[in-house]
């Protein structure tokens, strides 16, 4: 049913009752035993219940209305278990007109709740973490309305307010409390941005408290909604105006999110389902967050930081309270410690103070990361319970090199690291002394060395890194950032400038690889199993063939008379790839007749990421120019190991004799065929892996901008047929991984690694 068809009078006058109920006198148990009665006669349900999160990840029933009294505090269930450990679980509503026929039932016969039949319940939400459920339920069958559903999730916001405010659980009982103090600490993360820094704590902790959540007047609040938002866009494009380079491109992304209908559309609901403004973009984001949670996509999961951010900035032009939050006092370099961050936030702070970056979430994708990595700045994320372990002021040594932390170093530690960071910054100004020289070995062998790229920022610098060219532009990236299908003049305007920042170096556009669950905004194919191995890429461009034609028709049109590269990604067979080729054709036939410019010269690959395509090399590497392997997705495929799971991390290595001679089988095959061979994926970026590839035989490596120094460094560095008689010699063993092995190698023949 359409937001619109609602109707919103229920859920106000409810919320108008628990207001005065939160209003009044009495302890918090006592309230939220005449709420769940309230919420029970309102939803005409015979049960209402709320189950509060307890440490260990324990639902506890702290109230019911219509179950036994007796099962208060007595039943508990794991999150996951039954039909409320899952609604926590995944942090969604669920309704049922039979709940006992759900597989997750769980019965406890404690509660009574045998007799009922029908089920609905919501998480209780706050800041994207889930803090409890509320449920009710109906004797007889029931299907549960969209207006009802929406009225239990509006009761929920304010119920998350009165879980978080102490009064029903201590705030204490789940909190770190191991590592706070005076003792040395250390922590592990995740590698975002290399680099060493060392600086005091600040910890960024933007949230505005909302304290009214209940509206009394919602055209009101609308109205001082929309006004907020104008406010807000005015700001951003001031911000936008004093900026340039890497920053105005992620900036203009940003702007672009904070002008989505779809996210506006939400919080302009819930103003009219009862809420203040401030109440109503609070309850929105928290939903954004639990649902962004359930998604794999790194990408799409760091789109919700520059969310949180505008939500954050939206607070501030609602209540006035608009400040700097990145101010500190003093004049020491800091280490800023965030859960996460958008990137007008760390825009915020003082560049010249700001030495290194702490994120309990992100990853290399976010756009603060693309932000900190193109000012230099180290980041490690991932980095579990900094908030609760980390506190302001402490002295943190951030290795972003290593994905580590040392908080409250010991002397000695401090000393180690700063002798570290004095050699560490002389080998990166030997490193950048390199830039325009060629990666070429001891022994004369060149290798081509190329960038991964998805956004301009990543393009502004193009020249500093001193790459030979783009082995791989993503270009799905800037149809995710926006709120709508971007029209052929928009991607036309996208890809000309790319190619103007590669300055004649060769660029290759990946087509569209989205779908899975790497979803557009403006566009939802539904729920898959395995996403990774569903409806994406060429799969999904085949069955939508005008989205690809527009693509296609956009780049030849960027790249009139200049050189184009075009790489077509998840192909699976031969006939596949010629299906693309004759969209592109159609494409090729439709410029000339209308007279636009083609290319001066056009190349056509595929990206080898599904091993059955590599049964298939005889017949398909005569049809195309390049074939660039993806090493990430081939792998994972190949052992069958997912590798966004922490459990499989160590289960296979690329550097293992299986890995290496199925490379080696591709590459002769190429070179029978005279089909130029690449390899892009994080494999190409780390040193050790470079020289692997490098004696097997590969000589174009694409790998991210910062990494295109080290390896270079690398490559000058080794003499190549030492190297590649070794690991011959090593690659019918059956060892589970190789790299100690080179490793000892690289160091006993002086290779830079």
């Amino acid at each position: 049913m359409a937001p619109a068809t609602i109707n919103h009078t229920g859920s106000r006058r409810l919320l108008a009752r628990m207001r005065d109920v939160m209003a009044g006198e009495g302890a918090d148990p006592a309230k939220l035993d005449r709420i769940v009665t309230l919420i029970a006669g309102d939803l005409v349900a015979e049960v209402c219940s709320v189950y509060v999160q307890r440490a260990g990840e324990v639902l506890e029933l702290f109230s019911t209305h219509g179950l036994a009294i007796s099962a208060v505090h007595r039943t508990r269930l794991r999150v996951g278990e039954g039909l409320v450990g899952l609604i926590a679980a995944q942090a969604r509503p669920l309704s049922l007109d039979e709940a006992q026929d759900h597989p997750n039932f769980a019965f406890r016969p404690e509660t009574g709740e045998e007799a009922f039949h029908s089920f609905l319940g919501v998480p209780i939400l706050r800041g994207g973490r889930v803090l409890g459920v509320v449920a009710v339920q109906n004797v007889t069958p029931r299907n549960y309305s969209e207006e009802e559903i929406e009225t239990l999730e509006t009761v929920a916001m304010v119920l998350a307010e009165l879980v978080a405010g102490g009064g029903l659980v201590s705030r204490d009982e789940t909190r770190m409390v191991d590592g706070i103090g005076m003792l040395p600490l250390r922590m592990e993360g995740m590698r975002l941005n290399p680099g060493l820094a060392i600086g005091q704590v600040v910890v960024h902790e933007p949230c505005i408290e909302v304290r009214k959540l209940v509206a009394e007047d919602p055209e009101a609040e609308l109205q001082r909604l929309r006004l907020a938002v104008d406010d807000m866009h005015g700001a951003l494009d001031t911000m936008l105006e004093n900026s340039e380079g890497e920053h105005r491109d992620i900036l203009e992304t940003y702007r672009m999110i904070a002008e989505d209908a779809g996210w506006l559309t939400r919080i302009e609901e819930s103003v009219a389902s009862g809420l203040t403004a401030e109440a109503a973009v609070q309850k929105v984001q928290s939903d954004v967050r639990a649902r962004m949670n359930q998604v794999s996509d790194p990408y799409l999961r760091e789109r919700v930081h520059d969310l949180d951010d505008l939500a954050n900035r939206l607070l501030q032009h609602l209540t006035g309270d608009i400040h700097l939050v990145g101010v500190a006092e003093g004049d020491s370099d800091i280490i800023l410690v965030a859960r996460s961050l958008g990137p007008a936030e760390l825009m915020d702070y003082d560049r010249d103070r700001l030495k290194g970056l702490v994120l309990e979430e992100g990853s290399p994708t976010s756009h603060a990361t693309i932000l900190a990595r193109a000012a230099g700045i180290p980041v490690v994320g991932r980095v579990r319970e900094a908030f609760g372990r980390i506190e302001e002021g402490d002295q943190v040594i951030l290795d972003g090199d290593h994905g580590q932390l040392f908080v409250r170093p010991s002397d000695d530690v401090l000393t180690a690291f700063m002798d570290t960071m004095e050699i560490r910054s002389r080998r990166v100004a030997a490193q950048a002394a390199l830039r325009d020289e060629p990666a070429i070995t001891r022994d004369g062998i060149e290798v081509e060395l190329l960038i991964n790229a998805g956004v301009q920022a990543d393009m502004t610098h193009f020249a500093e890194t001193g790459a030979d060219g783009v082995g791989l532009y993503r270009t799905e990236v800037p149809f995710m950032a926006r709120a709508t299908l971007p029209n052929v003049e928009d991607q036309t305007a996208l890809y000309g400038r790319v190619l103007d920042l590669a300055d004649g170096k060769p660029v290759a556009f990946r087509t569209l690889d989205v779908g899975g669950d790497k979803l557009l905004p403006y566009w939802d194919p539904g729920e898959e199993e395995n996403p990774a191995m569903g409806w994406r890429a060429v799969r999904m461009s085949l069955d939508r063939p005008m989205l690809l034609r527009h693509q296609l028709r956009a780049l030849i049109h960027a790249a009139a008379e200049r050189e184009l590269k075009l790489m077509f990604p998840m192909v699976t067979e031969v006939a596949e790839y010629d299906s693309l080729h004759d969209l592109l054709d159609m494409e090729l036939r439709r410029a000339q007749k209308r007279g636009v410019p083609l290319p001066s010269n056009l190349s056509v690959g595929v990206m080898l990421e599904v091993p059955a395509l590599a049964f298939q090399l005889e017949a398909l590497l005569p049809r195309i120019n390049f074939l660039s392997v993806g090493s990430n997705d081939l792998f994972q495929f190949l052992f069958a190991a997912d590798r966004g799971t922490p459990l499989l991390a160590d289960r296979y290595d690329v550097l293992s004799p299986p890995a290496l001679n199925f490379l080696r089988s591709l590459l002769l095959q190429g070179n029978r065929a005279g089909v130029p061979i690449s390899i892009c994926g994080e494999m190409a970026g780390k040193p050790l892996e470079a020289m692997a590839l490098v004696a097997l035989g590969f000589r174009h490596l694409s790998m991210s901008p910062a990494a295109v120094a080290p390896v270079k460094e690398l490559i000058r560095s080794m003499e190549l047929s030492p190297v590649a008689r070794y690991l011959r010699s090593q690659l019918k063993g059956t060892d589970h991984s190789l790299r100690e092995r080179l490793r000892a190698f690289a160091l006993d023949h002086g290779v830079a690694l």
